[in-house]
Parts: structure tokens; sequence; C-alpha cells
């Protein structure tokens, strides 16, 4: 890699000289001087350039350049102390245009909220180029960066799982893949890697992270994508309070090193605190409520976790179906303690039973919780189901036979034939938490290259049709409207 220095750090350098590479952000002629803002990742500095070196006169705005200079303090009236760098100039002694730019389609030196989604998206590449973007994409790697830190320290192992994955009925409509080979059979995108993380935990793994890109075929919304970033958590071994405990601490201390302009209120006693659901939902009418004390202050974060779910629910439709999701274990009393949930125990007999019926099902709770975060859940997970009899039977009360059971979930339930240790974990949502820390109004903003509202992506063109010949391939025809 060639030695440059960053604007960055451009203060410490003064009487040195130093080469810069970026983009000319503004430009001002004053004839026989003219300066120049000059850009890259780490910010701005100003450039003098005399009208005599070669190529000054030609600069225009977003020119990529690369010039040498001596950093020198700027004369008394023309310090800027609003911006990092206002103390200090370089004075360029060579430039080299690297490349051109066209008139800018948009403009780049605005928050970029005047300007129309569709534009956005269609020159994404441009308006990333904003600060407040740029911004948003820094303080996202430092949270995974973070993340990643405190779960090896923790003895956690990231595995990776595949994306193309079986077609399961788990919630959300899945967005599916054709096979080219197997003409007729399709691979289904991942909504979560919640079948895998467990057949890690049957695997042996005990302790199992992963930076998760996950996929669901659902209406978009200001806090929703077909597709988003988790972290995905998963133990063996574990209570649902231990895994309260971790994810507290991982919050909390991240809060405090990486965002101290931030003030965490609501607090027990240091702790995040616990709430019921039928507590919440009594209280607050949402099982996501916002306890912060002044929603108006863009600094406060009100952490609350919600306890104590409801196992299944009826949908509009008059069916079944699971709150959470068909692999979260049922109980009568949380407060029992999960790895006690076998075969042999009154409380599995208990929940066996009452799975029989449709009006005791809905009496079960579940081993569920949520992280909510100012009124947005940011994070979702339970102790799983790891008795294959059990899960059958919660399969078969959310309306599928058990012919289907077995040609949909097969796999798993084979894998829990093999010894299978109680396990947990949870899925906090990266995008959403970073928009929430960032004050913005969709997790668009923190996305490098999103989807607009309507699932459409203007840069690239996509969705888009395909050639005749790959669908032939495929096997496939598109129907007519």
């Amino acid at each position: 890699m060639s030695e440059r220095n960053v604007t960055g750090n451009i203060s410490r350098l003064e009487g040195d000289e130093v080469t810069l590479c970026g983009w000319v952000h503004a430009r001002r002629d004053h004839g026989k001087i003219i300066f120049i803002d000059l850009r890259d990742r780490e910010g701005l500095v100003q450039v003098v350039l005399t009208s005599a070196i070669e190529g000054a006169a030609d600069l225009r705005l977003e020119f990529v350049v690369k010039i040498k200079g001596l950093v020198k303090k700027r004369p008394a009236s023309m310090v800027n102390e609003k911006l990092p760098n206002g103390h200090v100039e370089v004075e360029a002694k060579t430039l080299e245009i690297l490349n051109v730019s066209r008139e800018l389609p948009i403009p780049v030196d605005t928050d970029g909220t005047e300007i129309s989604e569709e534009v956005r998206m269609k020159y994404r590449y441009l308006d990333l180029r904003r600060e407040r973007l740029k911004k948003n994409l820094i303080v996202r790697h430092n949270v995974i960066w973070y993340m990643r830190d405190f779960l090896s320290n923790k003895g956690f192992i990231e595995i990776e799982t595949p994306i193309l994955t079986k077609s399961t009925p788990e919630g959300a409509r899945d967005y599916l893949v054709p096979s080219r080979i197997q003409k007729g059979d399709f691979y289904a995108l991942p909504q979560s890697p919640q079948q895998y993380k467990q057949l890690l935990m049957v695997a042996g793994m005990e302790k199992y992270f992963q930076v998760a890109r996950c996929f669901r075929d659902e209406d978009t919304r200001g806090d929703r994508q077909p597709e988003f970033t988790q972290l995905d958590i998963e133990m063996s071994f574990i209570t649902q309070e231990e895994i309260l405990n971790l994810v507290e601490e991982l919050f909390l201390g991240m809060v405090t090193k990486l965002f101290p302009e931030k003030h965490v209120s609501g607090l027990v006693d240091g702790r995040i605190p616990r709430m019921k659901y039928k507590d919440a939902m009594a209280k607050y009418g949402s099982d996501k409520p916002d306890l912060r004390e002044d929603k108006t202050d863009p600094h406060e974060l009100a952490f609350v976790l919600i306890t104590d779910f409801p196992m299944f629910e009826k949908k509009d439709d008059g069916t079944l179906g699971a709150v959470h999701h068909p692999f979260t274990l049922p109980t009568t009393d949380t407060s029992i303690d999960p790895s006690l949930l076998n075969r042999e125990t009154e409380e599995y007999k208990k929940v066996m039973e009452m799975l029989e019926s449709e009006e005791k099902s809905l009496e079960l709770l579940a081993y569920q919780y949520d992280l909510v975060l100012n009124g947005y859940e940011i994070g979702g997970g339970s102790i799983r189901t790891y008795d294959s009899e059990l899960l059958a039977k919660v399969f078969e009360r959310l309306g599928n036979k058990r012919k289907d059971i077995e040609e949909k979930f097969g796999h798993i339930l084979s894998a829990f034939q093999y010894g299978v240790p109680p396990h947990g974990g949870i899925a906090p949502g990266i995008d959403r938490f970073i928009m929430i820390l960032q004050n913005e109004p969709n997790i668009r903003e923190v996305i490098a290259f999103p989807k607009t509202g309507d699932g459409r992506d203007p840069m690239m063109g996509a969705p888009s049709p395909v050639d005749p010949k790959q669908l032939d391939e495929l096997g496939l025809s598109i129907k007519k409207k």
C-alpha cells in the first residue's frame, strides 16, 4: 500500500510534507490563489494552490486528486473553529488530477433529506459520499467490531451457515431460488439461521455466533428491509436468565464505550429492567414500550427486557400461530429450569397434554424474551425445544400434518434423536439498533445499499426480467397476468 496521509490526523503533522488523495469538496477561486476543501473518508482539509500549479485552474467539484504539500497554520483571520482541521491548511506544491467528474445529479454536501428516496437510491454511490451516511457506516463497523470482540472473549466461535437452504414454514414468506440441476426444486434464502444454529448445538459447538444476513419476503416499512443483518447467538446448557445477562452486558458495555454521549435511563441498580409480557400489555398496550423519560432527547436510550410471552396466539384468519416461532420451548411456568423439561418430568407431561387442546394451548407460556429499545424490538430470542416429540407436537398444534412435518423438518427431528443439549439464544437486529443510535428515521439510512420502501433497487434496476434462456435452463416459465 502506498504511503499517504489522511485528513483525519492532519493537524498533528504541522510543518511536515504530506501526500493527500481525495475529492474536491468545495472550490473558491481568488484569482491567483485557489482554495479547495479536499475530502476523504476521514474528513476535510483546506488546500491552498496557486494558479501557477499545473491543473489548478481546471479543478471542479468531485474531481479525484493527489496533492503534495506542506501542512501550515492558517492565518489567525482564517481559522475556522467549527472544523476539526480548522487551524491548519495544506500549501500545495504539486497537483495530480487522477480523474474528473461530471456535474453531480444530486448534491453531496447536504444531509440528503431534501432529495427524493428514488433519486438517492438511484445514485447511492454518490449519496454515500455525504457526511451523515459515511458516519452511519463507520458507526455500524464499530458496533459489529465490538460485538465480535465481546463474544470472542467470552469463548464464542463465529460460524457461517448456508445462504441456500430449504423452504420451511417458519412465519414470513421465503425468497425462493430455483435449482438448475434439480429442475423443479427450489432453495430458499434463510429467514434466519434458526435451524442451523440449533444443529450446531447438537454438534457440540456450545457457544456460537454469526453476523448473519437474513431474508424475508414481506412488506417493507421504516424499520424493516427484505434483507437485513442480525447478530445471531446460540448457547448450550444455558438458562434464560444467563442469556439475558449476557445481552445486558453486551449492550450496556457497548453504549458506554462507543457512545459516551448517550444517556441510558430507567436502569434498576445499573441493570436493564425486566417486564412480563402481560404487564407490558396491561400498562402500555404494547410488548415494545418506549420507556424514555424525555422522548425529545436524541441521546436518551431506554432498554427493557420483555419476558413470559404466550406460546401461541390466534391469527387474523382464526388459525393458531406461534408468537415467536415453533422452535420456542413451551411451559406452564417460566420459573421452571428448562433443562428439566424432559420426558420423565411432570411438567413435560402436562405441556404435552395441554397441546392436545387448542384452548389449553393458548394458556401455555414460552421461554421467549425480547430486547426493546426506545419503543423498538431490537432483539428476540428463546430457549429452544430440544425434544423431538414435543417439537413435533407443537408443529401439529400449528396445523401441520405428521407427514408434512417429517417432510419439512425431518432433518432436525432426526438430529434430535442423538443427544441434544438444552440450548437457547437471541438475535439482536443490527440495522435497527444503529438506526436508533444515529437518530435516523428508517433503517435504509444505515445500510450501504438498501432497497426502497417497495423493495426495489433503482441503482441496479432490481428486480428485473431475466433472459428467456436462463428460464429454460431452470425449467421455468413466466405466468402472464
